[in-house]
């Protein structure tokens, strides 16, 4: 391909050529991007005096990304989130999915999903970038060819927009996720942050994490985000996804993050029924952060704008399934202030 003066070739992988994009926002603000894995690697949104402070926790070299366990920055898909037993039924035939947690529950598309994958690029402006790539039928297990976008987008004053499509020629789940871990407070706990959700209802877990079904209420427990919380006033760890008050498909304001320390804020806005907020409590340790920074526990905070994890188990949560001439579409902004 003939490389836009934003676009630097920096690696292949089995072949397939890797680039990272380089968006830059009239106001200033600036991302880098990566084919692999459609992954944002790196956010910088404008302070009130103008300075660009930090986002989402980055690594410093390639390799980091190629294997990235905990998906930093990336898209998580055809299935984001669990699948208990990875396994689920549809049109009258089963399928056995790649058990790649614990053995036990498949996570976040498998053993290489759309998170761990070549995407190519489609379309590339000096502040948006659009990848597709398509996923053929029986990879990871899953029916049906899968034709993908993702685009990201840099809006003023420091707005980063993900837009993802799919459709495809066989009935199928899909549940995409953006993973980037936020920051306000480079080298702070997420349990410093103040944290508000628009739910009133969660989806509690059994004891590998995958929901059981029910839809509870979160009033009386340390899920409770209606107001502004302290995350760790509560006591707990939070890997947890809340269903989002919000009639499905407007975009619509989800969750507020703030910093005590620094006044900054984040605001999330979904079409989607969920979000997942997991704290980072199992995060890898890691010296290769942008900035000099070392990843470790609580170091970000991940906002992931979902339907329900397990969906396709569990009749009683919104539809997981896509079927041919339908199109798969999620809008999630993430407002920094």
């Amino acid at each position: 391909m003939t490389l836009s003066d934003n676009v630097t070739r920096i690696g292949s992988v089995d072949g397939d050529e890797l680039y990272e994009v380089a968006l830059t926002a009239a106001s200033g603000a600036k991302a880098r991007v990566l084919s692999w894995g459609a992954t944002l690697r790196e956010l910088r949104v404008p302070g009130p005096d103008g300075s660009l402070h930090p986002g989402v926790l980055g690594f410093t070299e390639l390799d980091r990304y190629l294997a990235n366990p905990s998906y930093l920055g990336a898209t998580c898909g055809r299935v984001a989130n669990r699948i208990g037993g990875g396994r689920f039924t549809v049109e009258d035939r089963s399928y056995e999915l790649a058990r790649n947690e614990r053995g036990v529950t498949h996570l976040h598309g498998g053993t290489r999903g759309f998170s761990h994958r070549p995407w190519k690029i489609a379309t590339v402006a000096a502040d948006a970038v659009t990848f597709t790539r398509t996923a053929p039928d029986g990879e990871e297990g899953y029916p049906g060819t899968l034709d993908l976008s993702c685009t990201y987008r840099l809006l003023p004053p420091g707005v980063l927009r993900v837009e993802m499509e799919a459709r495809t020629d066989a009935t199928t789940p899909v549940n995409l996720a953006h993973h980037s871990y936020f920051t306000l407070d480079p080298g702070r706990s997420s349990h410093e942050l103040t944290v508000e959700i628009a739910s009133s209802r969660y989806t509690p877990l059994d004891a590998l994490k995958v929901p059981t079904g029910e839809i509870a209420p979160v009033e009386g427990t340390g899920y409770d985000l209606r107001t502004p919380r302290r995350l760790g006033d509560s006591g707990i760890t939070y890997d947890i996804n809340f269903a989002l008050d919000q009639p499905l498909g407007e975009l619509r304001f989800a969750a507020r993050v703030a910093s005590p320390q620094s006044g900054r804020t984040l605001e999330v806005w979904t079409t989607e029924p969920g979000l997942q907020l997991y704290d980072a409590s199992m995060l890898a340790v890691t010296d290769k952060g942008l900035d000099g920074l070392t990843h470790g526990k609580h170091a970000g905070i991940c906002l992931e704008a979902q339907n329900f994890p397990d969906a396709v188990n569990h009749p009683g949560f919104p539809s997981p399934w896509l079927k041919p001439g339908e199109l798969y579409r999620q809008v999630t902004e993430y407002r920094f202030s």
